[in-house]
């Protein structure tokens, strides 16, 4: 035998021993990122249930809804012009939790069923939890101007914070202000629609809890009052400028509070309004219309 065979026999030794450290590396790197991890068994979760959506939207109507429809002549005709769901609105809660990791577990919970898009640390960590464009379950029932809906149509973001004694960290809120800035570009987010969980349910909620709106209102997210202020006039309407900024009105307490503790943010919790008061929610009226 020549030098050439063993040379050829080495040659294709060294490629299978190639092929084989190859193909370790991928059975590894597939078993890392599939299946190990601290989070392995809801990532199969959130994928399981992202691609069973994904299907629902793939079928032809024709034998999924049209079939619902007792009519014989029916027909499926796709349109080339559609999209998927764009938040409008940006609303803003306190986890009332000990610390991201328990927000985490809670929005892992199928009994508890709430979620948010996202969840931002005291450092100022950002957890992403669902797609900006499905629907999560941050905001129940309520209502902000004609909108009842308010998980169809906004994002969620969840600030860790217990809602009672917990300062605001700067890292959190420049987090905040990041990521208010990409939602407002990509989606085109009205300055007004920027909102706290008390604003939508004032019956229900009052998170987040002395918050600081204006700092986020110099940014262009949600409006804050101006210092050098008209009182209101002597036949103002509180409730008539409650509803033009989007409260609901039906419950005039709660509406009044709730306004109270996103703007005046003092440690008063009744319903009536002062002068002063009066003249910060003109103010506000008069930037809604």
């Amino acid at each position: 035998m020549n030098k050439g065979f063993f040379y050829y026999i080495y040659q294709k030794f060294k490629a299978m021993r190639n092929l084989f450290l190859f193909s370790l590396i991928g059975v590894f790197l597939i078993l890392t990122t599939s299946c190990g991890g601290k989070y392995a068994a809801t990532e199969k979760i959130y994928k399981k249930k992202a691609s069973v959506f994904a299907a629902d939207y793939k079928n032809n109507p024709a034998k999924v809804q049209l079939d619902k429809i007792n009519i014989e002549n029916r027909e499926w005709i796709g349109s080339t012009n559609f999209g998927v769901r764009v938040p409008n609105y940006v609303v803003i809660h306190h986890t009332a939790q000990d610390s991201i990791e328990q927000t985490i577990r809670t929005f892992h919970s199928e009994r508890a069923q709430v979620s948010a898009h996202y969840v931002i640390g005291r450092e100022g960590e950002i957890v992403q939890m669902v797609n900006d464009l499905f629907r999560s379950h941050h905001a129940g029932l309520g209502k902000w101007g004609t909108n009842t809906d308010m998980n169809s149509s906004s994002i969620g973001i969840e600030l860790d914070n217990n809602g009672t004694s917990d300062p605001w960290p700067d890292a959190q809120i420049e987090s905040l202000l990041e990521l208010l800035d990409y939602l407002k570009k990509t989606y085109k987010i009205p300055q007004g629609n920027f909102i706290g969980h008390l604003d939508y349910a004032p019956a229900r909620k009052i998170d987040p809890a002395n918050f600081p709106w204006d700092r986020l209102a110099e940014k262009g997210f949600g409006f804050w009052y101006d210092k050098n202020r008209e009182p209101a006039p002597e036949n103002f309407d509180e409730k008539l400028a409650l509803r033009i900024i989007g409260y609901d009105v039906s419950n005039m307490d709660a509406a009044i509070k709730a306004f109270k503790k996103h703007f005046i943010q003092e440690d008063d919790d009744t319903s009536e309004l002062d002068e002063e008061e009066k003249a910060v929610l003109y103010n506000l009226m008069l930037k809604y219309l």
